[in-house]
């Protein structure tokens, strides 16, 4: 299917292009968002005839994103969670959560403009993408821990993620073996 882009839409054009879409995509994404029209006669009318209005609307959006990217850009937020002692977590943080977490704290982010290919699994420093707008993207950190307290030394710098030895095995003397077990195998 054909369709007219009326904004920019990451991998696909820029506002005003014409692009072959697959017809499930069109339908159930472009369309019904509002970023595209089919593209016929009489939408390519519409197109020129509220070309200029759909660009100052873009303009605007995109400055209202990059007034909020300026705010979020280098943001850290914490997420506790329990996790094994390992440092993998007995679950996952999604794109969901980190939208709630951001919006919990002032910004109005959706769990869609949260870029994040696999949910996190491991305690750590993430540093995670939020697109804010198809030309504005902002980098929050993302500190996973188990207590604030663990939380406040990860961002110090400590790895937490490793076992930590708190004892160290001695040798066996030497001829010494395990109990019950014949040395003759």
């Amino acid at each position: 299917m054909d369709v007219i882009l009326l904004e920019r839409v990451a991998k696909l054009g820029q506002m005003g292009e014409i692009v072959r879409v697959k017809d499930g995509y069109a339908r159930n994404f472009l369309l019904p968002q509002g970023k595209a029209l089919r593209a016929n006669e009489a939408n390519k009318k519409r197109f020129e005839a509220e070309k200029v209005q759909l660009e100052a609307r873009n303009l605007e959006r995109k400055s209202e994103a990059e007034k909020i990217a300026e705010a979020l850009n280098g943001q850290s937020f914490i997420v506790v969670r329990q996790a094994g002692e390992t440092g993998q977590l007995y679950g996952s943080v999604s794109s969901r959560d980190v939208a709630e977490l951001v919006s919990q704290n002032g910004f109005s982010v959706g769990r869609s403009q949260v870029v994040l290919e696999v949910p996190i699994k491991s305690i750590g420093l993430h540093d995670i993408v939020v697109a804010l707008h198809p030309e504005v993207e902002a980098t929050i950190q993302i500190n996973v821990a188990r207590s604030v307290d663990e939380a406040a030394r990860q961002s110090q710098g400590e790895d937490l993620s490793a076992v930590q030895d708190d004892f160290e095995l001695e040798p066996l003397p030497e001829g010494e073996g395990f109990a019950g077990v014949d040395e003759e195998i």
